[in-house]
């Protein structure tokens, strides 16, 4: 995959991650925001986010009790993917307030981090 053919957004997100060493998700203690993808029937979204207050923006209405957590870039690749991918969950990169963003394969996404391909 060429450099132009990364989506901006998630380019955006794999330099942020890299960067800080941490990936940022929503949870209630054990329980992770999880919801419908917009791009791939039948299929779950975990959605991800760059920075803290990227995933702060939309713990408002129904995810009032959610909170950011960090995840370690190296506990997403040692722990998260494998689940990710046997549950065949998607991942929604930096979402908005409505919802909206990237999604892309977990693997994918891991594979561009690895090769830093941004």
């Amino acid at each position: 995959m060429t450099d132009n053919a990364i989506n901006p957004q998630i380019r955006a997100f794999i330099e942020a991650v890299t960067e800080s060493g941490q990936i940022w998700a929503l949870s209630a203690g054990d329980d992770w925001v999880v919801v419908d993808s917009a791009e791939f029937a039948d299929t779950d979204a975990l959605p991800l986010f760059s920075s803290e207050s990227a995933a702060k923006a939309i713990c408002h209405d129904e995810w009032a009790d959610y909170q950011p957590a960090a995840i370690p870039v190296s506990e997403f690749f040692d722990t998260w993917l494998e689940s990710l991918s046997e549950d065949e969950v998607m991942v929604g990169i930096d979402w908005n307030a409505d919802l909206e963003g990237a999604e892309i394969d977990p693997f994918d996404l891991a594979k561009l981090m690895a090769d830093k391909e941004v």
